[in-house]
């Protein structure tokens, strides 16, 4: 319940989304309260499932395409779809939305023989799918390790200068993985606050070969650090897909304008029938009729607009390695 959180939890999950692995000293002399303190909160909120520091990947770095899928179900059909998506490693967000007869949900796939697979073969070909449109991304206005708490955080400019982890150079050329790199991602995966000494005991690596070849696969962008959160911590919970049509000269001003909306979670460019997609979170309808009245309708040279309110969330961020 939204009663259970305080405060001091709103302003943990901010610092902590500022920097995922600062030291619990560090977030509780910002905050002003004991590193004992810091540790039992964040401790709490953990097992509840209310806060969870992950690594995430961005797949793109390393060739790889992502999708938005919308497919279209009988009524009767859409959870155990929902759900068969929702247990492939390739998949993340996997949502029903539209009354429950649709399905939404990013897919990872590695090469243009997988996403004919997918697209062409495998889904069309499920029982009591009725359709699936695809929109690949094409770039990303907001998303990744830009999460929606540093919009919504309560904490003020000098606490995020002091938790703010000074900046990361880009390293550019290729990146390739090897297994240790794999049993790296995949535990941060799980846990973005793993110590250098277990994720040493996993990969063979020493810790410090672990901490270099973290700051290298951040550097490269393939790497960053994420929270999933109970949204109810912030008093907002209904989420809503938009896909937008947007007129390609003004596609680029749109999407900068949605990634400064504070409502704003995720925006991208796709391809599709639709050009511009929007992840929306408020604290209820009618603040979504407010937002959609009011910085939506300013969005320039908008020709179409299709809300898709979340009923159901099936599977939220995943390793996608």
């Amino acid at each position: 319940m939204e009663s259970d959180y305080d405060e001091l939890d709103r302003r943990l999950v901010h610092a902590l989304q500022i920097d995922g692995r600062a030291p619990f000293s560090t977030i509780a002399e910002v905050l002003g309260v004991s590193d004992r303190t810091i540790a039992r909160r964040y401790a709490r909120l953990r097992s509840a499932g209310a806060i969870r520091v992950l690594g995430g990947v961005d797949p793109t770095v390393l060739g790889a395409v992502l999708w938005f899928l919308r497919v279209r179900c009988a009524p009767a059909a859409s959870l155990p779809v929902a759900e068969a998506l929702a247990r492939r490693p390739d998949t993340s967000w996997v949502s029903l939305s539209s009354g429950g007869t649709e399905i939404t949900c990013v897919v990872r796939t590695e090469s243009e023989a997988d996403s004919e697979a997918l697209l062409l073969a495998k889904l069309p070909r499920t029982p009591r799918v009725e359709g699936v449109t695809a929109h690949s991304l094409l770039h990303a206005f907001y998303g990744g390790p830009d999460n929606l708490v540093g919009k919504l955080g309560s904490l003020d400019t000098e606490a995020i200068e002091r938790l703010r982890p000074p900046p990361m150079p880009h390293r550019r050329g290729p990146v390739r993985l090897d297994d240790g790199d794999r049993k790296l991602l995949a535990l941060l995966a799980t846990d973005g606050r793993t110590g250098f000494e277990q994720l040493a005991a996993a990969t063979g690596w020493s810790p410090t070969t672990v901490r270099r070849r973290m700051t290298e696969l951040r550097e490269h962008g393939l790497l960053y650090l994420d929270i999933d959160v109970d949204w109810r911590m912030f008093g907002v919970s209904a989420r809503t897909l938009l896909w937008l049509s947007v007129a390609p000269a003004h596609l680029e001003e749109a999407g900068q304008a949605l990634a400064g909306h504070p409502e704003i979670a995720f925006a991208a460019a796709t391809t599709g029938p639709t050009n511009l997609y929007a992840s929306v979170v408020c604290t209820n309808q009618q603040e979504l009729y407010r937002y959609l009245t009011t910085r939506v309708a300013a969005l320039p040279a908008i020709t179409h607009l299709e809300t898709a309110p979340v009923i159901r969330t099936v599977k939220q961020a995943a390793n996608q390695t």
